[in-house]
């Protein structure tokens, strides 16, 4: 038997017609790509069937003709042989017994487990969501872009392992192709002014966004039309928002937007994408300046392989809803003439180099080399394809490392004094010196992200890591890299536990092994 295929769910209806009132010639270009859709998320969703701690599922087995997953109810799901590392939608069909279902959130529904009917909403809008961003997308050219969010806006598929990889509830399909960055707009964020004494500042908060004895504190507008305007009995609406904000270009995080004169802007946007809602903790701003120093001051012990694009200022009106932090663009460490472009990780696969011989070794070794250092010295990148760039020469080899955003690296105490190196004086969550931790962080983002994001399949990142591996120092951390399987975030399991705080982990088959 064969599940109905859904091109006609509840919520792809609703986003087809909001599109054809905002954008009608889109229209059959989404109904076009809504079945690649379904097949890129159900392949998401079947990558965590088959490997995340669920429990509800019993027992695995797999065999010549795929993999076979029994339910605690004594149902059984059957499947294609996994791979982990792919990031092609290879999976196109599961049969729950004898029903075959080629729609993630209808197969969610159907496997009624707890928590599975938020879940399953969630998997619909990234269907939707993911063929509004195809249809959208202006298409790429052989030209290589010349500004940094010309990169980010390459970026159409969001989150390679997620099943939520293009979820976003609350956004509208006008604000999604308003904000999205897949859809190229330009966005005018607003300034709030707010009290300075009202307000959290570390670093240089520039004098462009002050206003006498207020901070001019730019604010995305899903925010202000959603969130400010909601919460305005807790004081906002004594700080109306001025209309003349300034213009810029949404990068892929969404909420972080580049200014034509190169400024980055973080700003808060408090709706849930793919994982978590996304607003700035004070936590996070009370340690900006220290962080930006110090991460500063560790890239210059790495032979200019790293650059940490530096915190400018960040500031708060005591709410996680409204904050800011401006950072450098990447741009800032291209050499000027040398031809060089820094591209983020997540966008390398429309380059083509991906596929060059001995370019996925290349760039393997180099961010193993950097990853590996500092996780030895003390520090752990969570070096995903978002937060990870790198810089290539005008042939396109790589040559050097960028991250930005250090608000969720991990630094250990111990680590640091071994190499004499000082500690910074930082408190929370970011200091820890467990050493599963500390591996979890770097190997779960770098490899099971960066690298196998790059890669696209495990015979590709089992070439590039076998290569690359070969140069390098032979460490603990290298061993445990070597020797284990691989951790990763268990992204589903944390969607279906919405009881349990922080993140949840499961482990790969070790591509090495």
């Amino acid at each position: 038997m064969h599940r109905p295929s859904t091109a006609e769910t509840e919520v792809e209806v609703e986003v087809a017609d909001e599109l054809a009132a905002v954008r009608p010639g889109l229209v059959p270009r989404y109904a076009a790509e809504l079945p690649g859709a379904r097949a890129a998320v159900l392949t998401r969703l079947w990558r965590a069937l088959a490997h995340e701690p669920l429990p509800w599922l019993t027992q695995r087995t797999a065999g010549p003709d795929g993999l076979t997953l029994r339910l605690a109810d004594g149902r059984r799901l059957h499947g294609p042989r996994p791979d982990p590392y792919a990031t092609s939608a290879y999976v196109t069909e599961v049969r729950l017994d004898e029903m075959a279902y080629d729609d993630p959130a209808q197969l969610t529904t159907d496997l009624g487990v707890p928590h599975g009917t938020d879940f399953a909403a969630e998997l619909g809008h990234s269907v939707a969501s993911l063929a509004l961003s195809r249809a959208g997308a202006p298409p790429h050219t052989l030209q290589w872009p010349v500004h940094d969010w010309e990169w980010e806006q390459r970026v159409v598929d969001g989150h390679p392992y997620h099943p939520g990889c293009r979820s976003r509830p609350g956004f509208s399909v006008a604000e999604q192709l308003a904000y999205g960055p897949e859809h190229g707009p330009v966005v005018r964020l607003g300034l709030l002014p707010v009290p300075a004494g009202e307000c959290l500042v570390t670093g240089e908060w520039p004098d462009e966004l002050r206003d006498g004895g207020r901070l001019l504190v730019p604010v995305h507008p899903w925010q202000a039309e959603h969130v400010l305007k909601r919460t305005g009995e807790a004081g906002f609406d004594a700080h109306p928002l001025i209309e003349a904000g300034f213009d810029a270009h949404p990068l892929m995080s969404l909420r972080t937007l580049a200014r034509p004169d190169g400024l980055h802007i973080k700003t808060a946007l408090s709706a849930r994408l793919t994982s978590s809602v996304r607003d700035i903790s004070g936590y996070s701003i009370a340690s900006s300046a220290t962080l930006s120093a110090f991460a500063e001051s560790l890239a210059a012990r790495l032979d200019g392989l790293l650059h940490v694009t530096r915190t400018l200022g960040a500031a708060t009106a005591n709410s996680p809803d409204l904050a800011a932090v401006l950072r450098e663009s990447p741009q800032t460490y291209v050499t000027p003439g040398s031809g060089e472009r820094v591209v983020p990780v997540a966008a390398l696969g429309t380059t083509g180099l991906p596929h060059s011989p001995g370019w996925p070794a290349d760039f393997a070794r180099l961010a193993l080399t950097v990853g590996l250092r500092l996780l030895d010295m003390g520090v752990a990148l969570e070096a995903h394809g978002q937060n990870l760039l790198v810089v290539l020469s005008a042939s396109g080899a790589p040559l050097r490392l960028v991250y930005r955003d250090l608000a969720d690296i991990r630094v250990s105490p111990a680590r640091l004094a071994r190499h004499g190196v000082p500690v910074p004086e930082l408190t929370g969550r970011i200091v820890t010196d467990d050493v599963t931790t500390l591996r979890r962080k770097v190997f779960g983002s770098l490899v099971a992200g960066a690298l196998a994001g790059t890669a696209g399949s495990a015979t590709a990142l089992r070439g590039a890591l076998q290569s690359a591996v070969r140069d390098l120092p032979r460490t603990p951390d290298l061993v445990a890299l070597l020797e284990q399987p691989l951790p990763t975030k268990a992204l589903t399991l944390m969607r279906l536990s919405p009881g349990t705080p922080g993140d949840q982990w499961t482990e790969l088959p070790n591509p090495l092994r």
